[in-house]
């Protein structure tokens, strides 16, 4: 299984219950100047603010979801997420 929770009482969920997933720019968007999208509201933050994130980091790559939103969308169809909301559709 790509992802195995123990609840540790009751593992089951009512059949009504709906599973989806939603994704943030700042986490996982990265490709900050590709293609012409401009800067996230972060981005620009950050840019003008060095040093205010710890460790100086920036949205810059992240986990890139900009380039591997394929393997993103991948994962969820895997997880059988029955929604998926992305920052970048």
């Amino acid at each position: 299984a790509l992802l195995q929770i123990s609840w540790g009482i009751d593992q089951s969920f009512p059949a009504h219950f709906i599973f989806g997933a939603a994704t943030s720019a700042y986490q996982v968007e990265g490709g900050w100047n590709a293609d012409g999208k401009g800067e996230t509201v972060w981005d620009k933050y950050l840019h003008e603010h060095p040093g205010k994130a710890a460790n100086n980091a920036t949205g810059d790559v992240s986990a890139d979801s900009y380039h591997k939103w394929r393997e993103d969308v991948m994962a969820a169809a895997r997880m059988k997420l029955q929604f998926y909301r992305s920052v970048l559709f």
